[in-house]
């Protein structure tokens, strides 16, 4: 890591206050907020008490924190099963009967809905299933499913019997499939026959087949297959001896020997894994009680939940957004999850918008990568939809440009629903920073305040903190409930990763600045800084330029090398629609990037293009961007690529 600071030079002025209406019914006002942050800051013991209260402990912790840099161990001595809180303590409330998930389909649009008392009953029978099939407490158990009710099934039945699961995203290819069994020695894979994207049948047997079908893969000893899409659309070969139908394997009896498995506060619940620029994928474990504290808080105040809620997480379950804010933390809070399978533009770029007036969706928590792609579709779209059933809307996966969240406010929200951009990250397991709705007015481009237990700090190399709208590198000095406990198999890693590059903290891998009210502001990740003309630029910074000009509906900005500056900006840029790509656009986009953060931040190349390429949960892959701009082959993993042929394209395409 350099130790060379960070400028930040873009200005952001707008304030966006909540309305007083929301702010005098939201859950935090702007003095409570302030009163239990320092709470859980100073006296963690009765806040963490005090907030989890109402989840199923069948022991008691005895000790809140355990803390030996860099291992951190939560709320010892206390037994529970995460599942209990998540289901079984709804079961003797109104909640029962009321909807825990309600799914949509992506090509005929056909709806399910499954009740608390039926996700219950279905993650009871299924636990049973994966029991009798020898999955014992501690097996790990590879998840590889599209977006459907049976994929938080079968991680909730996982938790059931204390069998940390894997979720692995359902469009990776065979070979990313088998180094995440390979890593963690899953003992079991769950899958389906297969889904839909955007009209297509992707066929995730067959993947799993060639991904069983290596030695590396040797672990494994059953498959069970819960088939979605049936044989005349998408057959399978069922492997005699391994392969097991979800539909056959469960016994309806089940109810009445529920495998329930009590486990210790720090029992592994899941681990997920993270690419990298380089190296193999991390696989970042979560464990039980500290991860469902931070989720079950997070998702109560962050998203304001009520009871009448109809909460719209558009993650996929194989990003930890989707562990965390579809599965874990909404149903720990007895809220109405909506699901939905397939594509946002499938059969068009209204899908989306018709979904939520369709449904009555009150709560939108979504990519600023999707916003963007929105936007440059044009305002029509979203305007021919009712919206007037959300309440509340919410970013996630990386910084969004202030000029996307005004659109988002105004033409999404009708101008009236708060914004909760949150930053956090696969290791962090919760929400970190958010501006709470009702508690404080947003500011577009900033992801606001800390939550509580979280204390962050904008440091230099050496870790001494750097003043109001100074550069630097965003570190977490204290830890927090969710926190990762180690890359599994590699504790090392885990230390090196994380916990070496400033003192006592651990390195979140950004740069940002906090203002003089105290919000933070993430300018990119360390390794996307730009080094221009002797002043490091966070790429967050150029992007909000471009992205704040009419025409822009996208932008990705890298550095490539020059022989005369060292170091030359270029950025891609995607355009808005009835605007042309040509060199007097070109030109305005210079000037305009001149003007908002100075002349000596003009791009040296702007190359204009339909798409950017990007991971399948949406992040701008800029190391592949880096490599065009450099006219080099990428060497790296392209695993995560959502679409191959943007790449291909960006390549064949001169400057």
């Amino acid at each position: 890591m350099t130790t060379d600071p960070i400028t930040s030079h873009l200005k952001e002025t707008r304030r966006f206050e909540p309305s007083a209406e929301f702010a005098a019914q939201a859950r935090v006002s702007s003095e409570v907020y302030a009163k239990m942050y320092t709470e859980s800051v100073n006296d963690p013991e009765s806040f963490w008490r005090r907030e989890t209260s109402e989840l199923v402990f069948r022991t008691p912790w005895t000790k809140t924190l355990s803390w030996t840099l860099p291992h951190a161990k939560w709320f010892e001595g206390a037994t529970l099963n995460i599942t209990e809180s998540c289901l079984d303590r709804h079961l003797t409330t109104a909640r029962r009967n009321k909807a825990a998930i309600i799914w949509e389909g992506e090509l005929s649009g056909n709806t399910r809905t499954m009740t608390y008392a039926e996700l219950h009953r279905e993650v009871v029978l299924f636990a049973d299933a994966l029991k009798r099939h020898g999955v014992e407490k501690g097996d790990r158990v590879a998840i590889y499913m599209g977006m459907v009710p049976e994929v938080a099934v079968a991680m909730l039945a996982c938790a059931r019997i204390g069998a940390p699961h894997t979720v692995v995203f359902g469009g990776f290819a065979a070979d990313a499939l088998r180094d995440r069994i390979a890593d963690c020695a899953a003992k079991v894979v769950i899958t389906q026959d297969g889904g839909y994207r955007r009209g297509g049948v992707l066929r995730l047997k067959d993947v799993v087949d060639q991904a069983l079908n290596q030695p590396q893969s040797a672990s494994v000893q059953k498959c069970f297959v819960y088939r979605h899409l049936g044989e005349e659309v998408c057959p399978v070969a069922m492997k005699s001896g391994r392969d097991v139908w979800w539909h056959e394997s469960v016994d309806p009896t089940a109810t009445r020997r529920d495998p329930l498995t009590i486990v210790e506060s720090e029992h592994p619940l899941f681990i997920l894994y993270t690419s990298g620029s380089t190296g193999k994928p991390k696989g970042v474990l979560h464990t039980t009680a500290g991860y469902l504290a931070g989720v079950h808080v997070t998702s109560k105040y962050v998203f304001d939940l009520r009871e009448e809620d109809l909460y719209w997480c558009t993650a996929d379950v194989g990003w930890v957004t989707g562990h965390s804010y579809i599965v874990y933390g909404p149903l720990s809070n007895g809220a109405t999850c909506f699901m939905y399978e397939g594509a946002p533009n499938y059969p068009d770029w209204g899908r989306f918008w018709r979904m939520i007036e369709k449904h009555r969706i009150s709560i939108l928590y979504t990519a600023p990568t999707a916003i963007r792609a929105f936007m440059r579709q044009g305002d029509e779209i979203v305007q021919k939809s009712d919206l007037s059933s959300l309440r509340l809307l919410g970013t996630v996966g990386e910084p969004i440009n202030p000029e996307a969240w005004v659109w988002y406010h105004k033409l999404v929200g009708g101008g009236r629903c708060p914004i909760v951009d949150t930053w956090w990250q696969t290791e962090t397991g919760s929400i970190m920073m958010t501006t709470l709705p009702g508690a404080s007015a947003s500011k577009p481009g900033s992801t606001g305040l800390p939550m509580f237990g979280v204390v962050p700090d904008v440091v230099t190399k050496d870790g001494k903190s750097v003043g109001a709208n100074e550069g630097g590198f965003l570190v977490l000095r204290k830890p927090w409930p969710s926190m990762l406990r180690t890359v599994w198999g590699d504790d090392e890693r885990f230390r090196r990763t994380y916990f070496s590059d400033v003192p006592d903290c651990y390195f979140t891998g950004d740069g940002a600045r906090r203002d003089e009210d105290g919000y933070f502001w993430v300018v990119g990740r360390i390794d996307d800084v730009l080094n221009v003309a002797g002043h490091r630029i966070g790429t967050a910074e150029i992007e909000s330029a471009l992205v704040s000009h009419p025409a822009v509906a996208e932008a990705a900005a890298v550095g490539r090398p020059d022989d005369l500056k060292g170091q030359a900006l270029v950025v891609f840029v995607t355009l808005r629609p009835g605007h042309t790509a040509d060199s007097s656009l070109s030109a305005k986009l210079g000037d305009h990037v001149g003007k908002e953060i100075g002349k000596f931040a003009k791009p040296d190349a702007i190359r204009f293009t339909d798409g950017l390429p990007k991971t399948r949960s949406g992040k701008i892959m800029r190391r592949l961007l880096k490599d065009v701009a450099a006219g080099r082959e990428s060497t790296g993993d392209t695993s995560t690529l959502e679409d191959l042929n943007v790449l291909a394209k960006l390549r064949s395409n001169e400057e």
